[in-house]
């Protein structure tokens, strides 16, 4: 599959579903991106069960009505030149919270939330209630549910997957000893950490087209000492390449609220390189890349094979179109558009 340029719009929440379907909104949000010029374009993270969004108002695709809503969006992004895409996702013990301009809190049963579920009985936030820990069974339910998601991904006409595996969400629950207290075949050692991971790949790898790529997004490390670490994202990404992921999306955190991240321009660049490097596979470098002149040295260095972007996008969504012309770069605008792209003339 080819894109035509390695800027990816990263999965941002708008938290403007309904009953996790997809609305207008999120048609004008995706097709804004696409219009603007970004190579890839992937919705935001969308929960394969009820109780794997993150608050009431995520979006969903357990059902084929979501599937449904979602489809002529994915059908706007082509058409516009974008590869449309769509993160995988189930939030675990983060779930179950208002949104952030509502101030985040979780909410209970009687408020339009629900019992989160975790591999340990360990809440994210002390005052919150414990989750439930995951049964095997249930657990055997998460890895179905992320298959059936791909199915529809796939029939909605997505050409792009995305597996949420970072920020604190239920599959880096399992990756990070902090929240993963279990004493079964999910628990321990790595290899039993990583284990619900790998079977989320194997089975969505499965029903996903093979043409199609499929990547993870991994926080590289918890930046908490005793945490997950990048030495342990390396070893995993050598195992998600070898079951047919083809890219790595670097991101970092969101699992403890111990955490000491040292944010600057590109701060996550390194984990890209060194996974990229080390694990051989394709890595998506994301995090305070804000400039053309720095996007273009990442990719050009070879220290990743795409940028993601997130805020930079929210703020300007035809971004790529401006860094083209900035970097000297004649690229077509939409047609409906042609007439801005020249400067206007001076007096």
């Amino acid at each position: 599959m080819t894109a035509r340029n390695r800027i990816v719009v990263s999965p941002m929440c708008q938290y403007s579903a309904v009953d996790g379907k997809a609305t207008e909104w999120h048609h004008v949000h995706l097709g804004s991106r696409a219009v603007g010029g970004a190579g890839i374009v992937i919705a935001e993270a969308s929960a394969v069960s009820p109780e794997g969004r993150i608050s009431p108002d995520d979006l969903g695709i357990w059902s084929d009505e979501h599937r449904d809503a979602l489809a002529p969006i994915a059908a706007f992004m082509r058409a516009q030149g974008a590869v449309p895409g769509i993160q995988l996702a189930h939030a675990g013990r983060k779930a179950s919270v208002d949104a952030p301009w509502r101030g985040g809190r979780h909410l209970g049963p009687h408020e339009r939330g629900w019992q989160s579920v975790a591999p340990s009985p360990k809440p994210f936030d002390p005052a919150w209630p414990p989750p439930h820990a995951l049964s095997l069974e249930e657990i055997a339910g998460i890895w179905e549910a992320f298959g059936d998601a791909a199915e529809r991904a796939d029939q909605a006409g997505f050409d792009l997957l995305e597996i949420h595996a970072a920020h604190g969400y239920l599959l880096h629950q399992f990756l990070s000893p902090l929240s993963n207290e279990r004493r079964d075949e999910y628990g321990g050692t790595f290899e039993n950490r990583t284990r619900l991971l790998r079977e989320v790949v194997e089975t969505v790898r499965r029903v996903w087209p093979r043409e199609k790529p499929l990547w993870v997004r991994l926080s590289c490390t918890d930046w908490v000492d005793g945490g997950w670490d990048i030495d342990e994202t390396v070893a995993l990404a050598r195992q998600l390449r070898a079951l047919g992921v083809d890219a790595i999306d670097c991101s970092s955190g969101g699992l403890d609220q111990r955490q000491r991240i040292p944010l600057g321009p590109g701060y996550q660049v390194p984990f890209a390189e060194r996974i990229r490097r080390e694990a051989e596979i394709a890595t998506v470098a994301v995090g305070l890349i804000t400039e053309p002149e720095q996007a273009e040295e990442i990719v050009a260095s070879g220290r990743a094979d795409a940028v993601a972007m997130a805020r930079e996008l929210l703020r300007n969504p035809y971004w790529p179109l401006a860094a083209a012309a900035q970097l000297g770069v004649d690229v077509p605008w939409p047609v409906q558009y042609e007439r801005a792209k020249r400067a206007p003339a001076r007096a």
